[in-house]
This record gives structure tokens, sequence and C-alpha cells, in this order.
């Protein structure tokens, strides 16, 4: 199995993008699910948003109309595309990727199950 790496993350100020990626994934394109995770130094890490192979996916509510989880099939490669970035969002971002096709955001069954990346620092500034 090989573990997950994500790229892609910076510095911007606030209401700029960023587009993080995460490769490669050795889990057969059928029945897999990815997510991606973030977690501020003293926090838990929290569900970002999740996706499994038919395209399903889920998005924290902070998240949502901002943020678009997707993936590569041909390449095994998870993106997560971050537009409208705000100072809150600022945290060591994770890619996660499990066989399954779960899709909720608890990291409590990631933690278990999946296999992580060691992360990616996004710092928003205001």
């Amino acid at each position: 199995q090989v573990t997950p790496v994500e790229s892609g993350g910076g510095s911007v100020q606030a209401g700029e993008s960023l587009r993080l990626s995460c490769s490669p994934t050795e889990f057969t394109d059928s029945g897999k699910c990815m997510g991606w995770f973030r977690q501020v130094s003293g926090k838990e890490r929290e569900g970002v948003a999740t996706i499994r192979s038919d395209g399903g996916a889920n998005y924290a509510d902070s998240v949502k109309g901002r943020f678009t989880i997707s993936q590569d099939s041909a390449t095994n490669t998870l993106y997560l595309q971050m537009n409208k970035l705000k100072p809150e969002d600022t945290a060591v971002y994770y890619c996660a990727a499990a066989q399954g096709t779960y899709l909720g955001l608890g990291y409590n069954w990631w933690r278990r199950i999946g296999y992580w990346g060691q992360g990616t620092q996004v710092t928003v500034s205001s």
C-alpha cells in the first residue's frame, strides 16, 4: 500500500484560491473512498470533504459552495479545489484513502480504516 502524498498547500490572502492534490492511492477504482481533512494545532482533525468511486461526495457545512472535491481515476489522484478562502480555513490539510463507500466526515472511522498522507499547510491571511 502506497502512502498518499499531498501537495499544493501554501500561503494566500483571503478570497484567493488553492488546489490541493493527493497521489497516488493504489486502491482499485471500484469500492474506494477518499477524503480531505484538516487540523489546527490543539484541535481534533475534522472532515472537510469526502468522495467515493461512483462520484458521490459529502462536504462540511463550513466549506459548501467554496470547496470542490474531485478525483482522476486514470491517475488515482484526488483534488480539493478551494475558492474564496477564509482565515478560518488555515490548517494542515490531510488526504485519506480507504477501501469502501463511506462518505461520512467523522474522523474516527477514517483514523481506524484509512491510509493517511503527511499533510500540507494552508495559511490564509486577512
